[in-house]
């Protein structure tokens, strides 16, 4: 009935919000071909801002003549019911899920806000803190020397994914990813090989690759017309390293059509690798 609407999505909490744009994400990606406007709502801890979150949503409704979702993780419940009395289609996480795993635990639940995404747990903060740091630290080569503590070097053609995958992993699992991009300073004898600091790391290493075409596609936007950017150097580049991965039985996958949470999850899932945090 709703195939070619356009439907607004809110995600509303007294906190960050990040609970609620994930799961209901995670939940609206399930409805192929639909389109969401979405809407994130932080920090509604007042009636005053619930207020004014009514006449947004009503607005909404309005333009786009249907009632939006709501994904919520109010943990206020007098903010929480008078969020109900506008007219979206609540789904409120919480309450979801919290009272089946209260009545499962025996247990109540402490209901305090931002507690998912806290600092509670100060070590783990500072981990992950300390991994984003070290990720940056070491993107493209830039200190070869510290690859001896790092948990995962990846490597692969410029462009493939490697940077943004290495901070993803550590803000997200508290991993120290460091990367290194394979290019033709490193041929021997026709063919690309890895540098010694690589060679006494091997064990750590992963590759990404990428088609060439859409890697070509990549490059032109930062290096328009350039060698650098064409599709037979593009081609030659992947051809080489893929090549270096199967002789150097490293494991690698390519990241073309893969997200940065999904290729992260694949490594970890491939490596054994175990996540800090």
């Amino acid at each position: 009935m709703w195939d070619n609407m356009k439907r607004t999505v809110f995600f509303i909490s007294d906190g960050t919000g990040i609970t609620a744009e994930a799961l209901g994400n995670a939940l609206l990606s399930q409805f192929e071909g639909m389109e969401f406007n979405r809407v994130l709502l932080p920090y509604i801890d007042t009636i005053d801002k619930a207020r004014s979150t009514l006449e947004k949503i009503h607005t909404a409704k309005n333009q786009d003549g249907v009632r939006p979702i709501i994904f919520d993780t109010i943990v206020n419940k007098e903010i929480r019911e008078y969020i109900r009395t506008g007219d979206g289609f609540p789904i409120d996480i919480f309450e979801t899920f919290l009272s089946p795993l209260e009545q499962e635990l025996g247990h109540s639940s402490s209901y305090s806000v931002g507690k998912s995404h806290s600092i509670d747990e100060e070590n783990r903060y500072k981990g992950r803190i300390d991994a984003v740091h070290f990720a940056m630290d070491n993107d493209d080569g830039a200190r070869t020397k510290n690859y001896d503590k790092a948990d995962i070097i990846l490597i692969g053609v410029s462009r493939c994914g490697k940077t943004p995958t290495c901070i993803y992993m550590a803000l997200q699992y508290g991993l120290c990813a460091a990367n290194y991009p394979l290019t033709e300073e490193d041929m021997r004898d026709g063919m690309i090989g890895l540098p010694k600091f690589l060679e006494a790391n091997k064990n750590k290493l992963f590759g990404l690759t990428i088609d060439a075409e859409n890697l070509s596609n990549i490059r032109n936007e930062r290096r328009a017309n350039s060698r650098y950017a064409s599709l037979a150097q593009c081609e030659m580049e992947v051809d080489m390293v893929e090549e270096l991965f199967v002789r150097m039985n490293i494991p690698y996958i390519n990241s073309t059509y893969f997200s940065i949470e999904e290729i992260s999850a694949k490594i970890l899932d491939i490596t054994g690798i175990e996540r800090k945090n």
